[in-house]
């Protein structure tokens, strides 16, 4: 399409939203959604609803995040499927239940656990990336993607980005950890080399027996076995010295599309290179609309952060991430602003999941704070682990300054975008996703969830009723894993609560409290205290009952046997095990001094 023929499309589309708006409000989002707008997605990583300024934090600078919500609308209610990384990104993509499409595990496995497995999200999910890419949109991932790469081969890509309808990718294909830089916490590290230790002591000490057996005559073995057992046993504590490196190499890496581009990452660039990325793809793709998704490495541990902000914050390394972050999404913000694009685009920030309260080392917290909010990320249905920013911004189209307290899910975002670049929400499998644009606009006063369903991997953990006609938001918890409160210790050094065990207590009657009231579920609620206890819990049991019945069974994708290291798949740039490149460029890739932030 020619310049000048895009710009008549886009006066005309405008003309018919001006016509609606000054007509009749309910016909607003029908003229909208033709419009064709273009969308950027935003997505922090671990962030927690407590640390952006506009939700309550005073002491951490988040000014281009909360110049979205002064121009845009802000939900305060706003809610991730899961609250850990690859179930909740599952969901955001699909709008559906992570437990539709299998991304979940019944035997603890929360997330994808390395690069090389064969689980991933199924190539039958539809993605709104996909949908997109079918009406004419140039679409792009940039940063994160967690959902999987290969299935049989090394290089099979049945997972990869491009598989579900994004044109173009260029970052993580697993995710940011601590064990990425060999930081002092581990995800992995510090839990393989405790496993190999043990295994090369025993190993060892079947050596030493059969050596001692075989020189004092009480064994007649032969020397072979004491030998073999004494190499394996080397072999054990020599896995045990490298293991930090082969993990590094194994799942720290960039891509490109389906190259790899720098194995293992240099972090002290990597931020600089998201944003030359961010804009080459803006500037490629202007003349047409787009849907871009950035996924953020930040603010996962292990907290990589340039050096102009190190010590910027007063929440030290954590708080310096934060701000680096949303420093990022202000040179976004100022691309869209370069390239005239700023009121041509649907703009949306949000995280993953809540801030960790487990990331911590003695006195020093290096997860999130997810406000007056109850636990934090991987603690099941508490609200502190699946309550996150989010924020819309359309200049000329969503009311400035709006604040919209219903409860809404990041799987509406499916449906929000599809409408708006003039797909088709599918019809032929569940969608749990709800179009938010009547909400955003202020058409509608409530959202279109009644209930909402709050899953810890394959178990259900809670279930919110909106009463509209009450105006009481109740949640219900059927379990919830024990943890501390105060943050010494979280979910007793598990590095993540499980969602099942004896971690986990089993509530009957399941606990009651009404958010709108009790926001913090500091006081639960009984037959004595709450008169309508019963018909809540009631009504509840009903709905989830009602939701039981549309689920069908689907092979999990977290399970162990899909979920365990496999070397045939470990993507390797170069010979494996000695993976390694840099097609990068010679550029360090530094952000700019702090007096130009």
């Amino acid at each position: 399409m020619l310049p000048v023929e895009r710009s008549c499309l886009f006066f005309r589309s405008w003309l018919a939203v001006g016509i609606a708006i000054l007509g009749c409000r309910p016909s607003v989002a029908r003229g909208i959604s033709s419009s064709r707008p273009n969308i950027l997605l935003l997505m922090a990583d671990d962030l927690g609803i407590g640390d952006v300024g506009c939700y309550g934090n005073d002491t951490i600078r988040t000014p281009n995040i909360d110049r979205l919500a002064e121009e845009g609308v802000q939900l305060t209610q706003h809610l991730a499927a899961a609250s850990v990384c690859t179930p909740s990104r599952a969901a955001f993509l699909t709008g559906r239940y992570p437990l539709r499409s299998g991304m979940v595990s019944s035997r603890g496995s929360r997330v994808l656990q390395w690069t090389g497995v064969p689980g991933g999200l199924p190539t039958n999910e539809t993605t709104f990336a996909k949908i997109l890419q079918d009406r004419g949109y140039a679409t792009g991932l940039i940063g994160k993607w967690h959902l999987g790469l290969n299935c049989e081969t090394s290089d099979d890509h049945c997972h990869h980005p491009l598989r579900h309808g994004f044109d173009h990718f260029y970052g993580m294909p697993f995710t940011m950890m601590a064990d990425c830089a060999y930081w002092v916490l581990s995800e992995k590290r510090a839990g393989l080399e405790r496993q190999l230790s043990v295994c090369g002591l025993f190993v060892a000490f079947v050596a030493l027996a059969l050596t001692a057996g075989k020189c004092t005559g009480l064994l007649t073995v032969s020397w072979a076995l004491p030998i073999c057992s004494t190499i394996v046993a080397t072999l054990f504590f020599m896995t045990v010295y490298f293991i930090g490196v082969l993990i590094v190499h194994a799942d720290c890496f960039l891509m490109r599309n389906h190259s790899i581009t720098e194995q293992p990452m240099r972090f002290s660039r990597t931020a600089s290179l998201f944003l030359q990325e961010v804009s080459s793809f803006v500037e490629r793709n202007k003349q047409r609309p787009f849907l871009l998704f950035v996924s953020f490495l930040h603010v996962h541990t292990p907290l990589v952060t340039t050096e102009a902000f190190l010590g910027g914050s007063v929440h030290g390394l954590y708080g310096d991430n934060v701000q680096e972050m949303d420093w990022m999404v202000g040179q976004i913000l100022d691309t869209l602003d370069e390239e005239g694009l700023a009121n041509s685009t649907l703009v949306y920030f949000t995280s993953d999941h809540g801030g960790s309260l487990e990331a911590q080392l003695g006195r020093h917290q290096y997860g999130g704070w997810n406000g007056v909010y109850k636990g934090g990320k991987g603690m099941g249905g508490w609200e502190g682990g699946i309550r996150v920013p989010g924020i819309f911004r359309w200049p000329g189209v969503l009311p400035a300054g709006r604040v919209v307290s219903e409860p809404t899910s990041l799987m509406d975002v499916f449906p929000t975008v599809v409408q708006l670049g003039g797909g088709e929400v599918p019809r032929d499998r569940v969608i749990d996703g709800r179009d938010l644009l009547p909400l955003l606009l202020g058409t509608a006063g409530h959202s279109d969830h009644e209930f909402l369903l709050h899953y810890c991997e394959a178990f259900l953990h809670a279930a919110r009723w909106h009463q509209r006609d009450r105006g009481a938001i109740w949640k219900v918890h059927y379990q919830t894993p024990v943890f501390h409160p105060d943050g010494a210790g979280a979910c007793y050094g598990r590095g993540v609560c499980p969602c099942s065990g004896d971690g986990v207590v089993r509530h009957n009657p399941p606990l009651l409290f009404d958010l709108s009231r009790d926001p913090s579920e500091a006081h639960a609620l009984t037959p004595d205290t709450e008169p309508a206890f019963h018909r809540v819990m009631e009504r509840v049991a009903q709905a989830v009952e009602d939701h039981r019945r549309t689920l069908s069974p689907v092979p999990l994708q977290l399970d162990a046997h899909r979920n365990i290291w496999s070397p045939w798949l470990q993507p390797c740039c170069g010979t494996f095990p000695l993976c390694w490149c840099d097609r990068e460029g010679d550029g360090d890739g530094q952000t700019p001094p702090a007096r130009d932030l």
